[in-house]
């Protein structure tokens, strides 16, 4: 006998519980806001959209279907399921906080706060879950595949993010390893180097493509990356030739050679799940394997 479904809430605690955890009582956080011009009764008002949110969300879900719930901080210890319906409570990041996780399963973005959000990826209101989950498991389900990226590494390591990678030094040091692309190679010197989607076009990396005469960015869907090197340094010793280019799937991946003790690689922001690589190490970032399965 096959399992019900389960359905995976993904949330992120708010604003005021975050404030609550740091300054212990809520007279303190009303203090603390009031010297930076809010009020407490904001981020009451915020946090009661996402509870109304959630609440109207849960009560969609069948009776007959399995249930269970994670925030953004647990998603590196939470264990999803092939079967899982995974709802993600938020902001359009969420959504690529938990993608990187993720492998097929499908993925509703609700959006808690219409109008204070791009709605990008959360483009559903908590009312519309009731059809939208039942609709999820439909053989014709209006799916949409966005294209992720996979970074790896020579001992066999990997991350996946929807957004970008980020290749670097942890702190605001100077990055330094050789990179090869196109059948490329040089030395450099730089802020570290950014490898992103067509989704995550619309964030840091549409900032930098903007920086780059006739630059074009993928689409969502394309399977093809944008790669950018981040405030090049020349010298002697290292080269700006190399500073923006694309991959494709079935290219040769973008390769970088650490030339430092440590640098790092995360994907869409969460720098506390990263891969390490040491002096020699290599890094090869490519189009994913995997995508992430909006549902429309």
């Amino acid at each position: 006998m096959s399992l019900a479904p389960r359905v995976v809430l993904v949330h992120r605690r708010t604003e005021l519980d975050g404030l609550l955890a740091r300054h212990g009582t809520r007279g303190q956080a009303e203090f603390f806001l009031r010297t930076r011009g809010r009020t407490l009764a904001e981020l009451d008002a915020a946090a009661e959209r996402q509870h109304a949110a959630l609440t109207a969300v849960a009560a969609a879900v069948p009776l007959d279907w399995r249930r269970g719930g994670v925030e953004r901080e647990d998603l590196p210890r939470f264990l999803f399921a092939p079967e899982d319906v995974v709802v993600v409570v938020g902001q359009d990041g969420l959504v690529a906080n938990v993608a990187k996780y993720l492998d097929g399963q499908v993925v509703l973005g609700v959006d808690p706060d219409p109008g204070r959000n791009p709605g990008v990826l959360v483009r559903h209101r908590p009312q519309a879950a009731a059809s939208l989950l039942q609709h999820a498991l439909a053989a014709d389900a209006h799916v949409e595949r966005r294209t992720m990226v996979c970074a790896r590494t020579d001992d066999g390591q990997e991350l996946h993010a929807l957004n970008e990678v980020f290749a670097g030094h942890r702190s605001h040091q100077t990055s330094r390893y050789a990179l090869t692309a196109g059948g490329r190679s040089e030395v450099q010197a730089s802020s570290g180097v950014l490898v992103g989607t067509g989704t995550g076009a619309t964030g840091w990396c549409g900032s930098l493509a903007r920086q780059v005469a006739g630059c074009t960015l993928p689409a969502p869907t394309d399977a093809s990356l944008a790669w950018f090197v981040r405030e090049a340094w020349p010298s002697p010793a290292t080269g700006t030739a190399l500073t923006a280019g694309t991959v494709a799937a079935g290219d040769e991946p973008l390769l970088v050679e650490a030339r430092s003790e440590e640098l790092v690689v995360f994907g869409d922001g969460l720098e506390e799940d990263r891969l390490t690589l040491g002096w020699g190490q290599r890094l090869s970032v490519q189009v994913s394997s995997r995508t992430l399965r909006l549902l429309r």
